[in-house]
């Protein structure tokens, strides 16, 4: 009976949380973002895409973005080339709320819970940069590559580093830590 209060109460902090959070992800994204006449992205969009196009062009390649005068993208551009795009779902903040709300569903003490929520969430946000550059060079040298490549790598990338933070939450972190 216990076990299963547990997981009764698991299931309606993650989806709580969940849903509070992505309402207001949804409010920040109605707020910001203009798709009458001339399209422009949220802030965040675009500012993953200015820092990626900062890490390509740390990284000695000739970047740049530009808002996408068709779609609600951001382009990047790799010597010239239209090569990626940012779209909301690229931002990370999805996969930010997600972790969110398993960290909160499995509780720890409230200072472990912020600062690792922080640090976490900046961590993911970090991943999707680079990942984000890292896929618009391997678009760019292998194009033919595209289903594989941003379909299944690249997505196992930030999933896998999101799985990666909640077990290191579970076990070293939460009261469930053995």
């Amino acid at each position: 009976m216990k076990k299963q209060r547990s997981i009764v109460l698991f299931l309606v902090k993650f989806f709580a949380t969940y849903f509070i959070l992505f309402a207001l992800y949804s409010l920040y994204l109605q707020n910001t973002q203009q798709k009458e006449d001339v399209f422009v992205c949220s802030p965040i969009t675009t500012s993953v895409a200015e820092q990626t196009e900062a890490v390509l062009s740390f990284l000695g390649y000739d970047a740049a973005h530009m808002q996408h005068e068709d779609e609600m993208s951001v382009k990047l551009l790799l010597n010239g080339h239209y090569t990626a795009r940012v779209i909301e779902g690229c931002n990370s903040l999805s996969i930010i709320i997600l972790f969110i709300s398993f960290i909160i569903a499995f509780p720890g003490s409230i200072k472990s819970t912020l600062l690792f929520g922080l640090f976490g969430s900046l961590f993911i946000y970090g991943i999707n940069i680079l990942r984000i550059a890292f896929l618009t060079v391997m678009l760019y040298k292998y194009p033919d590559q595209q289903e594989f490549l941003h379909n299944l790598l690249f997505p196992a990338i930030i999933y896998g580093a999101t799985f990666l933070l909640w077990v290191v939450w579970v076990h070293k972190f939460s009261n469930y830590k053995k």
